[in-house]
């Protein structure tokens, strides 16, 4: 056990967090890995006796009947029961009618022994290659094997147990116990890069965590997601299942390192857009959403102007109750790559994709329309994806976690619900933005109730003249 010394060590000031129940005492570790230390009461799945199986039908109580016998249509026997009972055929003797309409017993061919060890054979050698290459690349993707205990990183770190701990939980992982070996020298470098920014001053404590934390959530559904697409596309080729994922363990060494020069360059590339969008364009934007408005209104404390939009499918619910797993999961990654490659188009920026629905924003209240109307015309036009609800809505809003907050999310969110299918609601504000450009047109709709906002009085929005969003 760690003392309260290696605990509380050389960053007092690293509070420690509530420790979460761990559902598996060797953190990330699969039985299928090297460097797994099986407790005395938990035994791995390695630890069975090598021996050689036994073999076929000598096993107690599945032995089998001899391949010929005398007839047995002289009476009862354990096999057939009495005369009148309905017989029964057994391993390796088939009751058949004899001449003159008795039952006899016709000798039946031994099963094949030599065939079946051979399928398990094979079917042994094939789980055995699957575990040799999960566990070299393991070895690789990891950069050497698991040799350092929780203590023996924090040492290297010069940091705390809980400072080290605190890093390795924003990076998505559980903890582990004192004794078990499951970090490299890579995992203590990364976290050895935050620390540094700490000790430098570039970074404080809280926000160390939350970028580490950034980057664990991220990375985690960016290879879930990148995992299933490669399983759906041997799927697709006519594997089943279980043979798909264990092709994708084969494959994967091949494209790791291409998908880490696509994931770099991405990351760059979309910081420079980032750093466009959070910081250069800002105040335009603000001074831009300031017209018709009194500085009185629910969002007017917030720091970015935004066109927010929600699209979502129509009965998604009960078509989602007649599709089987595989049909429902092409629908919705249909939907969700019409919406993204329309979102991206337009200028916008698909924030999340919750089911059946996406939140967009976009810059400027034009671009936020142009994208609502191509979302909706696309699903209406589309022979699988149900139509649309969208909305659109001017305003301000609050950017954090990747996310978007306030008023302007909750009016849009709300409108969407009003919305008939197919069509695009706005609210008056943002009826307001767009009136002067002739690209649009906006019927007036009665006054609506809304929950959290009192009467509003929400607008059609559909296309004027020009070509609108042109999607390829």
């Amino acid at each position: 056990m760690a003392t309260v010394a290696e605990y509380t060590g050389p960053m007092d000031d690293w509070d420690d967090l509530p420790e979460p129940t761990s559902l598996d005492d060797h953190g990330d570790l699969g039985l299928l890995t090297e460097g797994v230390r099986p407790t005395a009461d938990q035994p791995s799945g390695y630890d069975r006796p090598s021996g050689p199986a036994p073999a076929s039908g000598s096993a107690p109580g599945t032995g089998s009947a001899p391949a010929s016998g005398p007839a047995s249509g002289d009476g009862p026997s354990p096999e057939t029961g009495p005369a009148d009972a309905p017989l029964r055929r057994t391993a390796q003797m088939e009751q058949v009618p004899a001449e003159g309409g008795e039952r006899q017993a016709r000798p039946q061919p031994a099963p094949d022994t030599t065939t079946t060890s051979a399928l398990a054979l094979e079917d042994e050698q094939e789980v055995s290659t699957w575990t040799q290459a999960i566990s070299a690349l393991e070895k690789d993707l990891l950069g050497g094997p698991r040799s350092m205990t929780r203590r023996d990183m924090a040492s290297e770190l010069g940091v705390s147990l809980i400072s080290a701990r605190k890093l390795w939980r924003a990076l998505g992982f559980p903890n582990v116990k004192d004794e078990d070996r499951a970090f490299t020298q890579q995992d203590t470098d990364a976290i050895g890069t935050m620390i540094d920014l700490v000790r430098r001053g570039i970074l404080n404590e809280e926000t160390a965590i939350s970028l580490t934390r950034s980057i664990g959530q991220m990375t985690d559904r960016m290879v879930v997601w990148q995992i299933e697409a490669l399983v759906e596309n041997k799927i697709s080729e006519g594997m089943t299942d279980p043979s798909a994922r264990r092709e994708v363990v084969r494959m994967l060494p091949e494209i790791i390192e291409p998908l880490e020069e696509v994931m770099a360059y991405s990351y760059r590339r979309q910081l420079n857009s980032a750093l466009q969008r959070l910081t250069v364009r800002v105040e335009a934007g603000l001074a831009a959403s300031a017209v018709g408005r009194d500085g009185s209104e629910d969002d007017a404390p917030l720091p970015l102007a935004r066109a927010v939009g929600f699209a979502d499918m129509v009965s998604y619910t009960s078509l989602s109750r007649q599709m089987n797993e595989r049909t429902l999961a092409q629908m919705v990654q249909r939907f969700e790559n019409k919406c993204a490659e329309i979102i991206s188009i337009g200028g916008g920026r698909l924030v999340k994709t919750v089911g059946d629905e996406v939140l967009f924003n976009a810059e400027t209240p034009e671009a936020g329309a142009q994208i609502g109307l191509a979302l909706a015309q696309a699903m209406a036009d589309d022979p699988v994806l149900p139509s649309s609800r969208v909305s659109v809505v001017w305003g301000r809003v609050l950017s954090r976690l990747g996310d978007i907050y306030g008023p302007t999310v909750n009016l849009a969110s709300r409108l969407t619900a009003l919305a008939d299918p197919g069509t695009v609601l706005v609210d008056a504000m943002t009826a307001m933005a767009l009136e002067a450009d002739d690209r649009f047109v906006l019927v007036p709709q009665p006054p609506r109730m809304v929950r959290g906002f009192g009467e509003i009085r929400p607008s059609i929005l559909m296309p004027g003249s020009g070509n609108g969003l042109v999607v390829d």
